[in-house]
């Protein structure tokens, strides 16, 4: 097993039908680009990672990430109301 390194890299293969590129009309490179953007958006929508490890992840800027957010439609917010009185009550 080997150290995580944050410079380091892995390259994974998935397998898609030549017509997964056509359902979005972009290249493979860019196909890519958008699964990864996709996933972290995600995962970033359901707690799992912050911001600035989706857009690390993603391959973007912070900023870039926060406008992906706002074209996929998901808030840069993700606290609840009862998390802010919790963070504001401490203050």
């Amino acid at each position: 097993m080997r150290d995580y390194h944050p410079c380091m890299t892995t390259t994974l293969e998935l397998d898609l039908p030549d017509t997964a590129f056509s359902a979005l009309r972009v290249s493979p490179k860019e196909f890519v680009r958008e699964l990864k953007l996709a996933a972290t958006v995600k995962w970033f929508e359901a707690g799992m990672i912050s911001q600035s490890k989706a857009a690390e992840i993603a391959g973007t800027s912070r900023a870039e990430f926060i406008q992906a957010l706002s074209r996929l439609g998901v808030s840069p917010v993700q606290e609840t109301p009862e998390d802010l009185r919790s963070s504001l009550s401490r203050l």
